[in-house]
């Protein structure tokens, strides 16, 4: 009789939603194994009942007793088949636990070419797709330098970081003083041109061949730096027809990234002029927050399941032929809204599946919309972040 799959799950409980992988694995007939520094008496009922066991660390940040968590587990069941997280925060973790154990995904060697935007850049420059121009800078000589041939605006980041975090826009030598004073000293920081374009993405899952399985369009209705910057309300959108460009330029990325048996999320610009792409970074990780549930919504599937089948089954069984167009809405809780949530679910309660209450970026509080046409779907964005 084949044994199961020993799956590693770092941080079954956290985020929310991420505990249905666990959920999916257990129910698919993987042993599901967790690893974190939550109480085993704070994990929900669902996570509990999902893990074959569960070792606590008092510091997930101490690598030496996450590897003696997975040492244990090899002792115990056997060989260790996989380990993941689905999380950015956790990811250099899971390749070095990978690369000690011997086990099948990113090894701790392949953290530099999808954690450091400069190495991103390599790799779409190498298969001649347009990147936004720039390169890591040490200090203020070197920073000017780079003004001096790009010109402002410039855009400056982690070299390594998730989202905008931590990101600046400037427009001038003094806010770039004022960069220097207020940076964090010890993060390395990328500068780069400012481009004038839309933010889109492709997101999806791969097989253990590399293979998609799964993809979708990422559309935003602002840029996050400016939801973060000016604290203002976002949409997200998948729509139900996507661009032939953004999937035959995606499918050439998850190539040359060597992206197998993960989720997905490759970013781009869409140029104002052209409408041409222009690449932007990859996460080798599910959408961030809420966002993954809008695979679910958009297709009528269960993507925690499906990323059991792929991994334990090496197939992916969901119909895809039914997606609409699914959106996320968020509101902030200080706003003065013209409509009450009573007020949207009795116009529009047809269309929204779901609701959240979340945090950042993507607001106080969301609804998930699912339409079958972009009309209604802006129609129900605008009513339901309507300004008293």
């Amino acid at each position: 009789m084949e044994r199961a799959l020993n799956f590693v799950v770092v941080s079954p409980h956290h985020p929310e939603n991420f505990q249905l992988f666990a959920s999916a694995l257990r129910a698919n007939g993987a042993t599901v194994l967790g690893i974190a520094d939550e109480p085993y008496e704070n994990l929900s009922l669902r996570t509990r009942e999902a893990l074959t066991e569960y070792y606590r660390v008092d510091n997930m940040e101490d690598y030496q007793q996450m590897y003696q968590a997975v040492a244990y587990f090899a002792h115990r069941y056997g060989k260790i088949d996989r380990i993941e997280s689905h999380n950015e925060y956790w990811m250099e973790t899971d390749a070095s636990l990978r690369t000690d154990f011997n086990v099948a995904g990113l090894k701790a060697k392949d953290m530099d070419r999808i954690k450091q935007k400069s190495k991103m850049k390599e790799i779409f420059r190498s298969i001649g797709v347009p990147v936004a121009e720039g390169r890591v800078f040490d200090d203020w000589d070197d920073a000017k330098q780079i003004v001096d041939e790009l010109g402002y605006p410039v855009i400056v980041k982690p070299n390594i970081g998730v989202g905008a975090s931590d990101t600046w826009r400037i427009t001038s030598d003094e806010e770039l003083s004022a960069f220097f004073v207020e940076r964090n000293t010890a993060t390395t920081f990328i500068m780069e041109e400012f481009i004038d374009g839309d933010i889109v993405t492709f997101d999806g899952l791969t097989d253990h061949e590399g293979r998609i399985v799964f993809y979708q369009q990422m559309l935003y209705d602002k840029p996050a730096l400016d939801i973060i910057s000016q604290n203002i309300d976002s949409f997200v959108h998948y729509p139900s027809e996507i661009p032939e460009d953004i999937i035959e330029l995606g499918r050439q990325c998850v190539a040359a990234f060597d992206v197998k048996e993960r989720f997905f999320h490759f970013e781009f610009f869409r140029l104002k002029t052209d409408k041409s792409l222009v690449a932007l970074e990859i996460n080798c990780r599910p959408p961030g927050g809420p966002m993954v549930e809008m695979f679910n919504f958009g297709n009528s599937i269960d993507i925690y399941d499906q990323y059991a089948q792929v991994i334990l089954h090496q197939k992916f069984t969901a119909d895809l032929s039914q997606r609409k167009n699914c959106g996320y809405v968020s509101r902030k809780r200080y706003n003065n809204y013209l409509y009450t949530q009573d007020d949207i679910y009795a116009w529009y309660g047809e269309f929204i599946v779901s609701s959240v209450i979340t945090e950042g970026v993507f607001g106080d509080v969301g609804y998930f919309i699912v339409t079958d046409k972009v009309e209604d779907m802006t129609r129900v964005v605008r009513f339901i972040q309507e300004l008293a």
